[in-house]
């Protein structure tokens, strides 16, 4: 099928890349169907709505930035998303892209979680955890 992308233009998208989101994400309850789209040679990877061309998120795998990132999911989301192992999840954080880009942050708070196996998908929302919707990717600059 072919998809109108932000930031891809028009692409034919097997559909079994389809991710399935069945509660939306949250303030786009309506989006629920997704892919990822890599960005060329960077480590970012676009999470594209399927049904909206405008809608897409700038995403990272947060490990590569952040090597001690761990989260725990609860059972409702191991049993929404279907998750038996570990090695089913795919794991994503939502960057705020900022101008000039050194200022750009993850949403270590609320990751995108992936059955990679299964196709569906979730933002999760921790509660009790340190993580914050805004953690630098870089660090910040001191001035001299």
């Amino acid at each position: 099928m072919n998809v109108r992308t932000k930031y891809h233009g028009e692409l034919n998208i097997d559909e079994q890349h389809i991710i399935r989101f069945p509660r939306g994400l949250p303030g786009f309850v309506d989006e629920k169907r997704f892919v990822l789209l890599p960005l060329a040679d960077t480590p970012f990877v676009i999470l594209q709505s399927v049904d909206t061309p405008a809608l897409g998120f700038v995403l990272i795998e947060p490990f590569s930035y952040f090597p001690a990132y761990e989260i725990e999911l609860d059972e409702a989301t191991l049993e929404q998303l279907g998750i038996e192992s570990e090695r089913d999840v795919a794991l994503y954080a939502i960057l705020t892209v900022a101008d000039p880009f050194d200022n750009t942050t993850a949403n270590l708070q609320a990751p995108v979680v992936i059955n990679a196996r299964k196709r569906i998908g979730k933002q999760v929302i921790l509660t009790n955890t340190p993580y914050k919707t805004k953690h630098r990717l870089f660090p910040e600059k001191v001035a001299t």
